[in-house]
């Protein structure tokens, strides 16, 4: 794209030079090493797909460490089994291995087989990775519905975890319909829009003129939609405000862009982050030039020496006057949160023609026409989204490029901040001098010292958005690393989206880079559907903890009983098809049920528990043994005397064909009825009582729940010998119902104990400190990598090798060509982000670090040679950054492709 684009970008390169920021918005922040770049950025556009989530991190390790007890407790069972039945034939009975008894010893050592897999079957959490994508697929789309495309799965989960979100103010936080409401015009306050007669009509027609040729023409006010409506704004929604106010004036500006058509402009210097001002230049009927300007006042005013007078004719304007006028108006106005727009022009002689590429030249010695304040009032929803993201335990920055008195008076109006609170409101310059020591650099220590207070960063450049942003992931200055959300929509916005946790991109406001770095879509751009996103990312937690309550239960009580029957009476009381039977329902049908719960507002109650926030918690815990503890007594009461309470014959014992009994019938539904009603406990896993509050609420629990009643009906009733079952009466189905609503009563029970008094109860589920830390957070160039590309490193390093012993054989003839590049110096190259971003006028140089592609030794060898190498005078003219327009600094000395004399693939081209 860039090499494609490079004829167009390379007439704005002298503009863009001056615009380092701007230059940010064509160049990843760390450049890729050599040749490699392609393959690097294919590679990181898949490091979703690559890199588990936390939680799947944490699901990983609990599945497996399950699954490692599961296969201990089937070996033991098949090996129990086999020694029991050879003791008890051999040795207690005293009988022979007949050749014709074979088959009969085969198919008992099958059976025990059977078991042994069977017990390994319901240990095995297989349902876990199914509940997992079930939980982030269905919120995934009913987060739609909610305003919020999500693009990357786990980035719901991690905003269930966020700490902070700092926010864009414009379109976000308010409602990016901007109007004009003050004016200072003519030496004159005007509180409200000014009577056009009031106006002098030499100010009034340049104020026209200015508006309407310097605004993008694709910027328009269109009729309302409907009746009684507002006029629709369409484009730059503060050239809207300034073209409504336009029309306020009784004034069309239509007609002006029709006289003066887009293609007639003699030159445009687009608005951009560090200018934070539009200049367009038009030519004269007699020849001169005339150039409007409009942007920040306080920025406008500085290059303005004249402004215009009540009688419209301009008056010297003194720094002195700046700042009265500074005070007097800009000050006022930012106050009442208006965002202060300074229109100004300047007139240019036809001869000589000034050069328009000196732009500090040409954007000074300008003559204020107006300034006016814009309302861009807050989003009504927004106050109330942002203190249940305080109570939540979210804290809330915004970040926003406007004045700080506006930023300020927009912040107290959300309820970002109150006043008598302690925090901190700063400007992108004085942040930056409080995080930088003498020599620029940014220092994590002077970070940590403003972000905890920090609650508006005003003035702010997309560098300062990503500074803070990374201060604060790599601050340890807080016990839980803090996970940030960043809004951004602009292409400067990219770097802090993607270093951000969860990065939110502006669906109607953003551009297709940001949305393209962003992990999740805003498409109505209100913050309170960021709200909806904390909700549903806890909720996907929750989900999964219940899940993972009730399988667990399932898991203990099942295996035991499987163990403990096959030692005591040589055979399970749950056969193999009944066992996978109620692997189905702990596992497919449990994980649809549980993982499909609608989120509540009581899940912003509580604080983020942090990245590393346990599965399973102790009151979890406490749940999933108290009720293993109800089950496994009522199972191995009906097992050893359930034959004398239904007065039927005993299932114990019985022979290797034997029919099914009706005794281990009612044991397996009596299993499956505690399971159903267990599975509605399941829904609350913080100790509440009330466990039905809201199950109506989602229909897919209801069905599952009423459609298993039903299956398990038709499989005891009908089921007969393939599911080992018995028709039962209608006296026993009633026994087994009442013992399954016992599970109800119990939960009860398990509520009125107190966790704390619970010591011996541990969490489960966590990382440790090293599986915690994405790979990716440890060094942001090393992606995971699988066996085939280790197997491809390994063909890379047979490689250089051939390469380094053709740059051995040829070291003479690299001595002779060394004397060409004489004189020339090598450039400086910098290893860090920070230290290109010194100033906001950056420059972006090659930061990465140094692999070495030969033995060192042959790079100390040659380091006498190579400090008189340099590279060729000429660059490549089709090299992208410089086509992109970008001021780069290339180190190729260090790229890994490069053909400086010192490098292997140089000695290659010379040997070719």
């Amino acid at each position: 794209g860039k090499m494609q684009d490079g004829n167009m970008e390379n007439s704005q390169n002298k503009a863009k030079q001056q615009d380092g920021a701007a230059a940010m918005e064509m160049q990843p922040l760390k450049s890729a090493e050599g040749g490699e770049g392609d393959d690097k950025d294919k590679k990181k556009s898949n490091m979703h797909k690559k890199e588990k989530s936390v939680l799947q991190g944490k699901l990983t390790k609990l599945a497996v460490q399950i699954g490692k007890a599961g296969l201990v407790m089937s070996a033991i069972t098949v090996i129990i089994l086999v020694l029991y039945f050879a003791i008890d034939t051999f040795v207690v009975n005293k009988k022979q291995w007949l050749p014709e008894c074979t088959p009969v010893y085969v198919q008992y050592f099958v059976k025990f087989f059977i078991i042994g897999v069977t017990v390994l079957v319901v240990a095995v959490p297989e349902g876990l990775p199914l509940a997992v994508t079930i939980s982030l697929a269905y919120s995934v789309k009913k987060m739609m519905k909610d305003n919020n495309l999500v693009r990357h799965l786990d980035a719901c989960e991690t905003m269930g975890n966020a700490t902070a979100i700092c926010s864009d103010k414009t379109g976000t936080l308010t409602t990016n319909r901007m109007t004009v409401v003050q004016a200072y015009v003519g030496d004159v306050h005007y509180k409200e829009i000014p009577d056009p007669d009031s106006v002098p009509a030499k100010t009034l027609e340049l104020l026209v003129n200015a508006i309407a040729i310097n605004s993008a023409y694709t910027t328009k006010i269109l009729p309302p939609e409907k009746e009684g409506g507002l006029p629709r704004q369409v484009g730059n929604k503060t050239e809207c405000g300034l073209l409504g106010f336009v029309l306020d004036l009784k004034q069309d500006y239509e007609p002006v862009r029709n006289l003066i058509p887009e293609e007639k402009l003699y030159k445009v210097y687009t608005f951009n982050s560090v200018r934070k001002s539009m200049s367009t230049v038009i030519k004269m009927p007699d020849g001169s030039f005339r150039m409007y300007s409009k942007g920040a006042s306080e920025i406008v005013l500085k290059k303005c020496s004249r402004i215009l007078n009540a009688a419209g004719e301009p008056r010297i304007f003194r720094p002195r006057d700046r700042d009265e006028m500074v005070k007097k108006v800009i000050e006022p106005m930012a106050c009442d949160g208006l965002r202060t727009i300074c229109v100004a022009f300047r007139d240019f002689n036809s001869s000589p023609e000034p050069d328009w590429d000196n732009e500090n030249d040409i954007l000074s010695d300008l003559t204020c026409i107006c300034v006016v304040g814009i309302e861009d009032p807050v989003r009504p929803e927004v106050p109330e989204a942002i203190r249940k993201c305080q109570r939540a335990g979210i804290t809330v920055r915004m970040v926003t490029g406007d004045n700080i008195n506006t930023a300020r008076a927009i912040a107290i109006k959300c309820g970002i901040i109150h006043p008598g609170e302690d925090f901190l409101c700063l400007e992108g310059k004085e942040f930056n001098r409080r995080i930088r020591n003498e020599k620029g650099e940014i220092e994590q220590e002077r970070i940590d010292k403003i972000w905890p207070k920090l609650r508006v960063l005003a003035r702010s450049s997309p560098t300062d958005k990503h500074t803070l942003v990374k201060g604060i992931i790599d601050s340890t200055q807080v016990e839980q690393r803090q996970v940030v959300a960043v809004t951004g929509d602009g292409t400067n916005d990219g770097p802090a989206l993607k270093k951000a946790d969860v990065g939110f991109a502006m669906g109607i406001a953003g551009t297709d880079v940001a949305k393209e770095a962003s992990d999740i879509i805003l498409t109505d751009d209100n913050f309170s559907s960021i709200v909806k996103a904390v909700m549903w990312g806890r909720n996907v937690y929750d989900s999964i903890s219940k899940f993972l309550q009730f399988q667990l239960t399932v898991n203990i009580v099942a295996v035991i009983v499987a163990f403990t029957g096959a030692c005591i009476t040589q055979d399970s009381p749950l056969k193999a098809v009944q066992m996978l039977w109620v692997n189905l329902i702990m596992d497919t049908f449990a994980s649809l049920a549980l993982a499909t719960e609608p989120p509540t507002e009581a899940l912003l109650l509580r604080k983020p528990y942090g990245r590393n926030k346990p599965l399973i918690s102790r009151t979890m815990m406490k749940n999933i043994l108290g009720h293993a503890v109800y089950q496994l007594t009522l199972i191995f009461t009906l097992l050893f005397v359930g034959e004398k309470m239904f007065k039927i014959d005993s299932g114990r014992n019985a022979p290797l064909h034997s029919p099914p009994s009706e005794h281990y019938t009612i044991i397996f539904n009596t299993f499956v009825m505690m399971q159903l009603f267990n599975e509605i406990n399941a829904r609350k896993i913080h100790g509440e009582r009330n466990v039905f509050d809201g199950i109506f609420r989602n229909p897919i629990f209801c069905t599952i729940v009423l459609g298993t009643f039903a299956i398990q009906i038709v499989i005891v009733q009908f089921g007969g010998k393939p599911f080992s079952c018995s028709p039962l009466q209608l006296d026993q189905w009633m026994w087994c119902v009442f013992i399954g609503l016992g599970e109800l009563v119990w939960g009860q029970v398990i509520a009125t104990i107190p966790t704390s008094r619970l010591k011996f109860l541990k969490e489960a589920g966590r990382l440790t400190e090293k599986e915690e830390v994405p790979e990716e957070e440890l060094n942001e160039d090393v992606e995971e990598i699988d066996h085939a590309e280790r197997e491809l490193r390994r063909g890379q390093i047979l490689w250089f090798r051939g390469l380094n012993r053709i740059q051995t054989q040829i070291r003479v003839v690299k001595a002779f060509r060394s004397s060409l590049y004489e004189g020339l110096e090598k450039p400086e190259s910098r290893t860090s982000i920070h230290n290109f971003m010194t100033h906001p006028e950056f420059r972006i140089e090659d930061s990465q670090p140094h692999i070495p592609l030969i033995d060192d030794t042959d790079l100390e060898e040659d380091s006498a040679l190579k400090k008189n190498s340099s590279p060729p005078s000429s660059l490549n003219k089709n090299n992208s950054a410089i086509d992109s327009g970008i001021n780069l600094t290339t180190d190729t000395s260090k790229s890994a492709t490069s053909s400086s004399p010192g490098s292997p693939i140089h000695s290659l081209e010379t040997s070719l």
